[in-house]
């Protein structure tokens, strides 16, 4: 280490996997990357049960401190480096340097790296050092390193006659009456774009109003169909996989919610993408959403995540969340094995935080249809058609004292982790009915259910008592009913069929009565979800 400089703590990040470095990146080129700081200790994931707190309430807790903050940028600029946008309440600021410049002050290599999937890209490899003075200030370093941590189920099926409407999911999952009035509800997206005509077009088809959408850029261009189509062609796949994506986001929830304000923020794939949108989401005025809708992922132990990055999004969910925000973020679509090819289980971060209310996907069969465990051949994406529900034990998260649910993990030797899914939704057949590009385009997956159970909770809090009993939604559901049934098991209908093995893990977890690791409590009973929130406490 060279002399008055110290390494930064989980700031290792191996080669991206499946990437190789073709040369170095240009020193010339100007890079913005996000600083986190330390701040006051959170309560533990035990304790996040209480009554939502208010925003000044927060700060005046859990800010950042001024101090630390002025020392860090007064040692930044020392460096050549542009400090910017600093906030204390999410203990960040805003850095821009050009790659030399960057690479002196943390004293690393940047290059430029080749993948199948991603193309070309910036990116690092080892770990990062700082200035000694900001040892135990500075506890994180994004946006160095570009390589994609983000990713969702990306091939919608074939049109089917059958697809489900929005009047057939309110049905099915008894909605409360209503459209989500006074209600704010957001969207995380990490690339893509929005469509405004086809949002027209589907609450025309289906006469529900079209509510206010409001896209937000954080650090990602807000573009149009017309500028995606000018670009090379496999830029133009990538975007418009990306832009289907977030139409079926948007439009599942501004046909439940058609009175509810949407906000669709729009994130880089990396990193710093999810620490700053989630910022964003903490920032905002004047009053936080009802739910947060993340229908991205990665495998939470995959080694292309840095350690400190794992920590600093799950500090931020939990900030989300003693807002009283429910993130409703997508267990996955790949099953038990996650993608990861390793013939061990895994889970999808963020889906397995503490501090979001994670979402497993079913599907319907038979005549008359029945609601079981989503699982289509060969139970993950790596063929076209497949996939299914993730689902499983964590290997990061510890359980929550909260979570009072007996399961296993696949894997020997593993802890006792957070257990995902908490409650499941339609993700398989028949899919949901859509439209993209002015087309009927069914689809499905988690991250149709994830934005499904987004747009139930806004119903819900519309129709609160008093909106002061807004609070995030998780915990309580393993808390006791009028009773002493669990809440979730007498909000949800138990889904006992199925299960979700994948390749290399041929096992994979199954559903069965009461609680489990594919659908959690099970669908939705909205109207009797409503009436438990409703409960005076």
């Amino acid at each position: 280490m060279v002399e008055g400089r110290v390494e930064l703590p989980h700031s290792y990040r191996p080669p991206a996997a499946g990437a190789r470095r073709v040369g170095d990146a240009s020193l010339s080129d100007e890079v913005e990357v996000t600083i986190t700081l330390r701040g006051p200790q959170l309560p533990d994931a035990d304790d996040v049960t209480g009554p939502a707190m208010g925003l000044a309430t927060f700060g005046a807790r859990y800010s950042a401190d001024a101090d630390d903050a002025a020392k860090v940028k007064d040692e930044l600029e020392k460096l050549g480096l542009h400090v910017y946008d600093v906030s204390l309440v999410t203990r960040s600021m805003h850095v821009r340097g050009t790659v030399q410049q960057l690479n002196t002050a943390f004293q690393i290599t940047l290059g430029t790296y080749q993948s199948a999937d991603q193309g070309q890209f910036r990116g690092r490899e080892g770990s990062i050092s700082i200035p000694a003075p900001l040892n135990g200030i500075v506890t994180g370093v994004f946006g160095l390193d570009d390589r994609r941590m983000a990713q969702r189920k990306n091939a919608p099926p074939q049109a089917s006659a059958a697809a489900l409407t929005p009047a057939d999911l309110e049905s099915r999952y008894q909605f409360p009456p209503g459209d989500a009035a006074g209600q704010a509800v957001a969207i995380a997206e990490f690339g893509g774009a929005y469509f405004a005509s086809d949002v027209r077009a589907f609450c025309q088809k289906y006469a529900r109003a079209v509510p206010q959408i409001t896209p937000i850029s954080v650090g990602y261009p807000l573009l149009s169909l017309e500028q995606i189509l000018q670009l090379p062609k496999p830029d133009q796949k990538q975007l418009l996989d990306f832009s289907g994506e977030v139409m079926m986001d948007v439009e599942i929830i501004a046909a439940l919610c058609p009175a509810a304000a949407i906000s669709v923020y729009f994130a880089s794939f990396n990193e710093k993408g999810w620490i700053d949108l989630l910022d964003a989401v903490v920032k905002t005025k004047p009053l936080p959403p009802a739910a947060l809708s993340i229908s991205w992922g990665r495998a939470e132990d995959s080694p292309d995540w840095s350690a400190s990055a794992v920590v600093e999004i799950d500090q931020r969910l939990q900030s989300v969340a003693m807002l009283g925000v429910t993130v409703c973020a997508a267990a996955g679509d790949d099953g038990a094995g996650d993608q990861m090819n390793d013939d061990r289980a895994h889970v999808n971060f963020p889906a397995t935080s503490p501090f979001v209310l994670s979402v497993g996907g079913t599907m319907l069969t038979g005549t008359p249809p029945v609601e079981i465990v989503w699982w289509d051949a060969p139970g993950d994406r790596s063929q076209p058609g497949g996939g299914s529900t993730g689902g499983g034990v964590s290997t990061v998260f510890p359980r929550p004292a909260w979570q009072t649910v007996n399961v296993e993990s696949l894997n020997t030797g593993s802890i006792d982790g957070r257990v995902v899914p908490d409650v499941a939704a339609l993700a398989g057949e028949p899919f949901y009915d859509l439209i993209f590009r002015g087309q009927d385009r069914p689809s499905g997956g988690t991250s149709a259910s994830t934005p499904l159970w987004a747009a139930l909770l806004a119903r819900i809090s519309a129709g609160l008592p008093n909106p002061q009993q807004r609070r995030f939604l998780t915990p309580l559901l393993y808390g006791a009913a009028p009773g002493g049934q669990p809440v979730g098991g007498v909000g949800c209908m138990d889904i006992k069929l199925g299960n979700n093995r994948s390749p290399g893990v041929p096992q994979g977890y199954a559903a069965g009565d009461g609680y489990d690791a594919v659908s959690g409590w099970g669908t939705p009973t909205g109207t009797r979800i409503a009436q438990l929130l409703s409960q005076p406490e």
